[in-house]
């Protein structure tokens, strides 16, 4: 049973995929790679003495049945770079995880239709309501929405998934005895509980460890067809991804946002350098040159206005207002406006944003 030997080599924290898959194709089995001796390393080109010598050290101390009945009683699946499951997407990058440990159901995603959505961990309320609106306008269809599971703009994309009948793959930068972070314990439980599934390529014990979130990242990209960026500063994991996105060949999208947000820094250097800007979701579809079906499509309509709502739903279209502001522009008197205000939050039409602004939700 071969499936041991993918598993013991992953139980090597200080070894990674690189190294797994270099013996894998070098003696054509895996029993045989990690069973070789230091003799037989030392004849593959390139390889350190001292690493070779690293590796027999540490095999000999895994205990092969041990770690593999680990996994399978904390009922984790998993894919070897030898199952023919494995996604075709993901095996044609550079750097494949040798073993990819998944839970939830991985194959009721479409994994020919997935996009990646990358951002900051702090991205601006505008942002996160711009993004929730273009995957609305995806709602039932088949595509898969992958993302990282951290904070900010990946917590958005799939929840926005999600709540939009989209199935969703998380990829974390730990094994599976971790939840990072710790508020999305309920996000992770519910793709893992029917709405997709959560990957990665660490053996469960591993933590998230600072150094394993960008290697995380050509996972997000690799899986996906196209990656969308958010937002994104100069110095981001949102801009590694947009490089390993452009490095693995596949299609690169940012939606724009305020000029002066330092966080959309990043976004204006990769539109500028031929990233696809997205808008709304046509812009994805045509860039990914995706058809889709809708399996129940349904229309948003702005619910009636009265002639003084009407008034305010004009001055905030473009950009929020604060009540002085909205007071000096519909005429409306103090008490009047801030119960047309209160009418209409509760309709869903617009939303406060802090203090005493308001714009379009």
């Amino acid at each position: 049973m071969n499936d041991k030997y993918w598993i013991a080599f992953s139980s090597i924290e200080q070894i990674d995929s690189r190294f797994i898959k270099r013996l894998y194709d070098y003696f054509g089995d895996i029993e045989k790679a990690f069973n070789c001796n230091l003799k037989e390393l030392e004849n593959i080109d390139g390889l350190m003495v001292k690493k070779a010598q690293n590796f027999i050290k540490l095999r000999d101390k895994v205990d092969i049945d041990k770690v593999f009945a680990n996994v399978e009683s904390k009922g984790i699946n998993f894919l070897t770079l030898e199952d023919e499951n494995y996604p075709a997407m993901l095996k044609n990058i550079e750097n494949p995880p040798a073993v990819l440990y998944y839970k939830g159901k991985l194959f009721e995603c479409n994994l020919n239709k997935t996009l990646a959505i990358v951002g900051s961990r702090k991205a601006s309320s505008r942002c996160r309501d711009n993004l929730r609106n273009i995957i609305s306008e995806l709602r039932n269809t088949d595509i898969c929405i992958v993302s990282g599971l951290a904070s900010g703009i990946d917590t958005v994309a799939h929840t926005a998934a999600i709540e939009n009948n989209l199935k969703t793959i998380g990829v974390i930068a730990s094994g599976f005895d971790y939840v990072y972070p710790t508020q999305n314990k309920t996000l992770y439980e519910n793709i893992e509980n029917g709405y997709g599934a959560v990957v990665t390529e660490y053996y469960p014990d591993f933590e998230p460890i600072k150094f394993r979130f960008p290697q995380r990242n050509r996972i997000v990209s690799g899986l996906s067809y196209g990656t969308l960026v958010a937002e994104a500063s100069l110095k981001s994991g949102a801009l590694i991804t947009a490089n390993l996105t452009l490095e693995q060949g596949r299609e690169l999208m940012c939606i724009p946002g305020e000029i002066s947000n330092p966080n959309t820094q990043g976004i204006y250097k990769l539109l500028k350098n031929g990233a696809a800007m997205v808008t709304e979701s046509n812009d994805i579809l045509e860039a990914l040159n995706w058809e889709i079906k809708k399996e129940n499509p349904t229309q948003l309509t702005l619910p009636t206005l009265t002639p003084d709502e009407e008034k305010i739903y004009n001055n905030i279209q473009v950009e929020e207002k604060g009540v002085d502001e909205l007071i000096n522009l519909t005429g409306l008197d103090f008490d009047n406006l801030l119960m047309n205000l209160t009418t209409m939050e509760l309709k869903g039409i617009i939303k406060q944003t802090g203090g005493d602004r308001y714009r379009i939700v």
